[in-house]
């Protein structure tokens, strides 16, 4: 099945440059339904399972943030059932290539990149995202290249510019440090500078390497996001953990905006032997569940006692 469905030269133009959309066949292989998902809930593994809410800005002790939720003796039929209600989202990691059917769709997808862009190196990761009506996804960047594919609902993506103003250098080391956390500092005035993406069923978008964005939905939504390496993306990821270390462990003022092409390549080796051997800094950040889910309140959500995830 041809999975892209407008891509032409402008399309490869642009690609990995420029923040560009583009439509796509996924809605059409009946692997996105509800039925469909529900079994692919009941079958994924739970350690690749992520089933999560957006705090209430009116609780009073998680306003605001992202929570970890324990789904576990709850049905799939219920998980789906919240992340259409209430405020709960859910992100099956790495379920595009775990599974053989999903896998099969993967290979399609990126199959017609390569074969649009010549680039035949793609090694994508894909998961599946369903999420709430009221779903918002922070100010935050990713550490790889990504293209999401979007399937059911309405969902609208804020993409701002890659300066040091939107993404400086301090809050890019800290989170490339932090496994569990890629959020960003945000201010609202940053929105004048934004590109906004609105995303109807069998739309896909991109934009260039590390672009912060933010997404709101205004329906019940499901996408794809892939994320796949370069060479770019390793090489500055490894040279950031240089500079994360020399800043935090040596009292250093790095910046690789002002890193000539040299030292970029210096620090990006280095950083690959500091992370192998463990030197490199890190950001020890605990993922505490603090809710589960219960068909009879409103929004899905019920606190529990905090405790650290083990499954």
């Amino acid at each position: 099945m041809n999975m892209l469905k407008d891509w032409d030269e402008s399309h490869t133009a642009k690609f990995q440059k420029e923040i560009m959309t583009f439509q796509h066949g996924l809605n059409e292989t009946g692997l996105f339904t509800d039925e469909a998902l529900i079994t692919l809930l009941k079958k994924h593994p739970a350690h690749m399972l992520d089933v999560c809410s957006m705090g209430d800005p009116d609780h009073p002790k998680y306003p605001n943030k992202f929570r970890t939720g324990d789904f576990r003796n709850i049905p799939a039929e219920v998980i789906l059932d919240a992340a259409k209600a209430g405020r709960v989202f859910i992100n099956v990691r790495n379920c595009m290539n775990v599974h053989p059917e999903y896998k099969e769709v993967l290979d399609q997808m990126y199959g017609g990149i390569a074969e649009k862009t010549g680039n035949k190196a793609y090694t994508a990761k894909g998961s599946i995202l369903i999420s709430s009506p009221i779903s918002q996804t922070p100010y935050h960047f990713d550490k790889t290249e990504v293209i999401l594919w979007h399937i059911r609902g309405k969902k609208r993506v804020i993409v701002y510019p890659r300066t040091q103003k939107f993404i400086p250098d301090t809050a890019f080391e800290s989170a490339l440090t932090n496994i569990l956390d890629d959020d960003l500092p945000y201010e609202k005035s940053f929105d004048d500078e934004a590109t906004i993406i609105d995303l109807e069923p069998g739309m896909g978008a991109t934009w260039p390497l590390n672009a912060p964005h933010r997404v709101d939905n205004s329906a019940f939504c499901v996408s794809v996001t892939t994320e796949y390496s370069t060479r770019e993306s390793g090489m500055k990821n490894a040279a950031m953990i240089t500079n994360a270390t020399l800043r935090h462990k040596f009292g250093m003022a790095p910046s690789y905006e002002q890193d000539g092409p040299t030292s970029r390549y210096v620090k990006s080796v280095f950083g690959r032997v500091l992370k192998k051997t463990g030197i490199a800094h890190k950001t020890v950040t605990k993922d505490m569940v603090t809710f589960t889910l219960d068909h009879k309140n409103p929004n899905y959500v019920v606190d529990v006692e905090p405790f650290e995830r083990n499954f």
